[in-house]
């Protein structure tokens, strides 16, 4: 079935998606090209070292010009419009930065060896790597058993302190032991995200005092995520990240579709209307966060 092009609102200001999986959709190349027209100049995509690592590290070159080859000739299919203008309008459309973050995701926990931790090590030396994720654990569906998750866990928080790079956790259904074992190891002088928060003010209170840097993504705009947008509102703004984590939970109003990285800019609307916030100042200053922990927006 075909889906109906996207229309996202340029905002006039920098966007950053700093959590997608790229090698998961269908078309990277086009939804670079779409994430260009929505004025997203960041994309932080995922690789799992258990997985195809390799690919994305190989593709990516291609992704990237095939999208600029799209942008050249006027095929980008989103639509950017709005009171802020579009962003064709503001010159000739550039290509995000796009930057790479790897590791074990916790359902994987039980295929990642020490082989895993020195592949990390050789990928690491690439300038694109700018972070170890994402890592930590999963309690809700237990592909891998929980012993071996927290393990995984903690030695890939070592790592990312070994390696000078920011972690990227990963905790649903889990936060208690995820905290414990955060506060055991100690978090990355680099930084730590707490990616995709969907839970409540007391809990995200936790993890700011922790030292955590937050990150939000589509259910944010649910209609019923009353206790997310609480908790999006206190984070500092210093704090505070947006993504997609697409394909994944795309947001309203494009809710049960595949999510791409030009609707991150949703979820910097529905964050600046909640934080009472111009939306442009709030998509700079998360892009700022952004270009300090990532580096690579324009």
């Amino acid at each position: 079935m075909n889906e109906r092009p996207l229309e996202v609102p340029f905002i006039a200001a920098p966007v950053a998606d700093t959590h997608a999986h790229l090698d998961m959709l269908e078309d990277p190349a086009g939804a670079l090209a779409r994430a260009a027209a929505a004025g997203v100049t960041l994309v932080v995509t995922v690789v799992d070292l258990t997985e195809d690592p390799e690919r994305t590290f190989s593709e990516l070159p291609a992704w990237l010009d095939d999208a600029r080859a799209r942008l050249a000739a006027g095929g980008a299919e989103a639509h950017a419009s709005g009171a802020g203008g579009s962003a064709a309008g503001e010159g000739a459309l550039e290509l995000p930065a796009v930057r790479i973050i790897l590791g074990a995701h916790p359902h994987n926990a039980k295929d990642a060896s020490e082989k895993t931790l020195a592949r990390a090590r050789v990928f690491a030396r690439d300038d694109r790597v700018v972070g170890i994720g994402e890592i930590g654990l999963d309690y809700h569906y237990d592909y891998s058993p929980r012993d071996v998750q927290q393990r995984v866990f903690a030695e890939q928080l070592a790592l990312a302190a070994e390696l000078g790079l920011p972690a990227i956790v990963h905790l649903r259904e889990a936060h208690e032991d995820g905290e414990g074992i955060m506060r055991e190891v100690g978090l990355p002088r680099a930084g730590c995200v707490l990616h995709c928060f969907t839970g409540d003010r007391p809990l995200l209170e936790r993890f700011l005092r922790l030292g955590c840097l937050v990150s939000f993504a589509g259910p944010v705009t649910f209609k019923k995520a009353e206790a997310i947008r609480e908790a999006a509102a206190a984070v500092p703004l210093d704090r505070i990240l947006v993504e997609t984590d697409c394909p994944f939970m795309a947001p309203e109003p494009y809710r049960g579709r595949k999510n791409e990285p030009a609707l991150t800019v949703f979820n910097a609307m529905c964050i600046a209307e909640i934080r009472k916030l111009p939306v442009a100042e709030f998509a700079l200053a998360s892009t700022e966060n952004a270009r300090r922990l990532f580096g690579g927006a324009q």
